[in-house]
């Protein structure tokens, strides 16, 4: 179903449990408003912004851009500022968003879901190599996810079931907010929205559409032996009880992602024998056996009764990178507590 008209459940209500919701503690964006200035009159603000919001004179300002290091300390990392009151529009809008693609989105995906974590997804991944048996694993490393979303592409997967004027007119103005950076605006024609409240679930309905519900719907049913898939956000395994069938999935998945604009890593995508240990499969060939999933390293390994089990281990650098890759999505990083 295709809705056209959702933005009338966007009121002072919901904007009020909006403001809630929004971290408070905050560095501000480019207009240098906190949140305790902006709660001095917060119903007015409110209104304000809500018949903006309607009526669309609302315009979304550019995203402050800073940089903060790296785990590897080399490299700076790219932190997107909004305004406080670009928040609260966008955790309103989000609020709405999420109740019709939570109808949609697979149990297979876990990254910034509501009720779901990445204990969550460490267990389901856990669990399914298990009762598998282990098998096939494909990981999935696509180059710079949240620069290279394409809007063209997001657009049309949002008109399969979202065409509120209202609320779409408001995500394009956030996609072409723009940047700003060393006194001038930079606007970019990919991408979500860096730093938005909103960019998480626009991420998470990208990748929905490119690799869960492809995967679902057209993969598994062309396999000879079972699969299954744990994507958080954008760390995704794929397990295939089949060898052949691993290498058909890795033969069309870079052409999948191609087709949305998308370009998996030419290394760190690769396929890991996972077998249990003593099957008759075939001996190991070197670096299989080992995978990696959330800044954990998974392996075979053996129970008190010695009997095998899968095991993960993690090391304090593989951790602070996949909390960098987190941290793209939720922006919690020093600077959103305004230690700048």
């Amino acid at each position: 179903m295709v809705f056209t008209t959702l933005a009338h459940h966007i009121d002072l209500e919901l904007m009020l449990e909006a403001y809630r919701k929004t971290r408070k503690d905050g560095a501000p964006g480019i207009d240098g408003q906190t949140a305790t200035e902006y709660a001095a009159d917060l119903e007015g603000n409110l209104r304000t912004l809500l018949d903006r919001f309607k009526s669309g004179s609302y315009r979304a300002p550019p995203v402050r851009r800073v940089y903060i290091p790296k785990a590897d300390g080399t490299t700076r990392r790219p932190i997107g500022i909004p305004t406080f009151e670009d928040k609260v529009l966008q955790r309103a809008v989000t609020m709405v968003l999420e109740a019709v693609y939570e109808q949609d989105f697979l149990d297979c995906s876990y990254g910034f879901r509501p009720n779901r974590s990445a204990h969550q997804a460490l267990e389901a991944l856990w669990q399914g190599l298990m009762d598998m048996g282990g098998g096939v694993v494909i990981e999935v490393d696509i180059k710079s996810y949240f620069d290279t979303i394409e809007h063209r592409h997001l657009r049309d997967i949002l008109d399969k079931r979202v065409r509120d004027g209202v609320l779409r007119r408001a995500i394009d103005k956030w996609l072409n907010a723009g940047v700003f950076e060393e006194g001038s605006v930079h606007h970019v024609e990919e991408g979500s929205p860096q730093g938005g409240v909103v960019s998480p679930l626009l991420a998470n309905i990208y990748l929905h559409e490119v690799l869960d519900a492809w995967f679902a719907r057209d993969v598994v049913a062309r396999l000879r032996a079972k699969a299954f898939m744990i994507r958080y956000a954008d760390d995704a395994v794929i397990v295939c009880a089949s060898e052949e069938d691993a290498r058909r999935v890795m033969e069309v998945l870079g052409k999948r992602f191609a087709r949305y604009g998308l370009t998996l890593h030419p290394t760190k995508t690769r396929m890991v024998n996972f077998r249990r240990p003593g099957r008759a499969e075939g001996p190991r060939t070197p670096g299989d056996g080992r995978f990696d999933m959330l800044g954990f390293t998974w392996f075979w390994g053996k129970s008190r009764r010695g009997s095998p089990l899968v095991m993960r281990k993690t090391s304090s650098s593989r951790f602070r990178r996949a909390l960098g890759r987190i941290a793209d999505w939720c922006c919690r990083c020093p600077l959103s507590r305004g230690r700048e």
